[in-house]
């Protein structure tokens, strides 16, 4: 276990570690000398997907999820992923898609009422308002019991004969991840507390956690309260300007999350001029500048080895991504560190 705090500024020669003998693939460099490499994939193909429904009577609330299934059918580790404000399933095609191709299932949620229902109906000129009207504390609690109503839908699936899932889940390995309101999701499910020091909505079947775009919120206290119990791996993800319309999160409340955090197992990435829709697949209202194409490939690659390391217990992705690994494929202003 990591125990001093490490700090990585990228470099523009990012390929350093894989300038030699290397080969083109999908989603990046598959190395010939064989290292660890968290962007190699081994098919080309799109995986399967398949559309369910997750039924939770108790609330009378339908959970639609887009399942993105690795190749073998052996039980594989899980990877759930809550998109944003706004959003659907159907979001962030690029990270079910790598996922799946390095062996993981990825079960993406669409969470009604902060879903893109919110808003596709109307004319652009109420959208945001009906988006912000969404952001509320009821739709913040529905998501996080969507996701405990969820993982127990995945362990009757598991055990069901005829279900597409039937002994596809290694439910001993899940991860929880998600973008903006997603990753507000992920916090209250993986280990953020109440001021009171209370974790209510906190899932002990997540081993792990990734958040994008994080977010201490400005009312909700001290942030070494609200973080300083969490117990399990945890991945943050943000950019240098990382704001959205919606809300009041600002660059400075997402940067306060990880210094809240206990030390063990513990990162983040910033990545330099990084904006709200970085970890997205499509620009997003208030945007400013020109993506940068090395973001996505930033965001699969420390994605991955950290699913690898702290989901499978994989020694080298740990080697990876604790040693210098995530300075291959950052570039010069992006800031990486980890305790």
């Amino acid at each position: 276990m990591m125990s001093s705090r490490r700090t990585h500024v990228g470099h523009s020669g990012g390929l350093v570690m894989l300038v030699a003998c290397v080969a083109l693939a999908p989603y990046g460099l598959i190395a010939a000398d064989g290292a660890y490499d968290p962007l190699s994939v081994s098919r080309e193909e799109a995986p399967k997907t398949v559309l369910l429904d997750v039924e939770d009577a108790t609330r009378k609330r339908t959970v639609p999820v887009k399942v993105y299934l690795p190749e073998r059918d052996a039980p594989a580790a899980v990877v759930l992923f809550s998109h944003g404000l706004g959003g659907a399933r159907e979001g962030n095609p690029y990270l079910g898609r790598h996922w799946a191709a390095r062996g993981y299932v990825a079960v993406f949620l669409q969470h009604p009422g902060s879903d893109e229902s919110v808003w596709k109906e109307l004319p652009p000129g109420r959208r945001l308002a009906a988006m912000k009207s969404a952001a509320n504390l009821e739709n913040t609690v529905a998501r996080f019991r969507d996701v405990s109503v969820v993982l127990d839908q995945l362990e009757r699936w598991q055990r069901d004969e005829k279900s597409p899932l039937h002994g596809r889940l290694n439910l001993d390995q899940i991860g929880m991840s998600g973008h903006s309101f997603g990753a507000v999701t992920t916090q209250g499910v993986s280990g953020q507390q109440t001021p009171r020091g209370a974790a209510p909505f906190t899932d002990r079947r997540i081993k792990a956690a990734l958040a994008m775009s994080p977010n201490a919120p400005k009312n909700g206290g001290d942030p070494n309260k609200l973080f300083g119990g969490v117990a399990i791996p945890w991945l943050l993800m943000t950019g240098t300007n990382d704001t959205a319309l919606v809300g009041d999160a600002t660059v400075e409340s997402r940067l306060a999350v990880y210094p809240a955090l206990p030390p063990g197992n513990k990162y983040e990435l910033v990545l330099k001029d990084g904006e709200h829709e970085a970890f997205s697949d499509r620009d997003l209202p208030g945007t400013k500048s020109k993506r940068n194409p090395n973001h996505h490939r930033a965001i699969l690659a420390i994605s991955t080895a950290f699913w690898d390391a702290h989901l499978r217990g994989d020694k080298a992705a740990r080697d990876w991504l604790d040693g210098d690994g995530p300075k291959s494929v950052l570039e010069t202003g992006d800031r990486w560190q980890q305790k």
